[in-house]
């Protein structure tokens, strides 16, 4: 299949979405999952992630050096810049797609900064939690490229990517809890 029937057939899956949404807008919701499960050295800095849509293995984690991890793997928050990195990175492209626009070259980077003296209880005034995220975007367009539709594209990039959104919006977490107690 050439780039042309790429681009032709992405455009026409999305906009029969569009249609479908509008007529059944509760079949645009979807439900994506993780689940961490221990890890086979049964320590409290280790594990694996199984993820939803992931065929083979799990993805092993650590835990930062600066909690007292090994920092051996990837940690929760490299897994939270990822997220970000790749739905930033994949919004951007499908954004152009739709805007016409040509990407030549792209690539997203995305940082978060924690001060762990609030998870470790050193220091309650620290909030728990990451304080800062930052995406640097390196974007390569062909020189006729516009400045109004490079705008447009980085607006709607932002605009339309989930965890972007949802990280900047501050999305409220529950927990439910099952506790077996065994004798």
């Amino acid at each position: 299949m050439s780039v042309a029937e790429k681009i032709s057939s992405f455009t026409e899956r999305q906009d029969s979405l569009n249609r479908h949404y509008l007529e059944v807008p509760e079949d645009a919701w979807i439900t994506d999952h993780a689940r961490a499960l221990p890890s086979e050295k049964k320590d409290p800095v280790h594990g694996a992630i199984e993820m939803a849509n992931s065929v083979g293995p799990h993805h092993q984690h650590g835990i930062h050096s600066a909690v007292g991890g090994d920092q051996d793997a990837p940690n929760p928050g490299d897994y939270l810049c990822a997220g970000l990195a790749a739905c930033l990175h994949s919004t951007l492209r499908m954004v152009a797609e739709r805007l016409g626009v040509t990407i030549l070259n792209s690539e997203v980077m995305a940082k978060a900064q924690v001060d762990v003296r609030g998870a470790l209880m050193v220091d309650a005034s620290v909030p728990v939690g990451f304080q800062r995220l930052h995406c640097d975007v390196s974007l390569e367009v062909p020189a006729d490229t516009g400045q109004r539709t490079i705008k447009t594209l980085m607006a709607g990039a932002e605009h339309c990517c989930i965890v972007f959104q949802t990280l900047q919006g501050g999305t409220k977490v529950t927990t439910d809890w099952r506790i077996d107690q065994i004798s």
